[in-house]
């Protein structure tokens, strides 16, 4: 049952990197690639299970924190085109709520 696992998981992922190839959109190409990253750490947490090696499970984790903050970085990339995008931006319209000057 656990080879059937693998094998489907393995399927799966091949399908991930042709989406990731030829995908219409940046975004579908990130959300392939996370997609990836999570049937990577599948991968791996099956692997450990099966060989009886629980440290496994510590790299997929490690692996899954690695993959949540760099999808999140690459959004962050591809919307605002760089890194270093202030907290708070300035508008150019006036406060809601009307005028307090009078």
């Amino acid at each position: 049952m656990t080879f059937a696992a693998l094998i489907a998981l393995l399927v799966g992922m091949c399908m991930l990197l042709i989406r990731a190839l030829i995908g219409p959109t940046m975004y579908d190409r990130v959300l392939a690639v996370n997609s990836f990253g999570t049937k990577t750490v599948l991968v791996l947490g099956l692997l450990g299970y099966v060989m009886g090696r629980p440290d496994f499970l510590d790299i997929a984790i490690l692996y899954t924190l690695i993959n949540f903050v760099s999808t999140i970085a690459i959004l962050k990339f591809f919307r605002y085109r760089s890194f270093q995008v202030p907290l708070v931006r300035k508008t150019d319209a006036p406060a809601r709520g009307g005028d307090r000057n009078g």
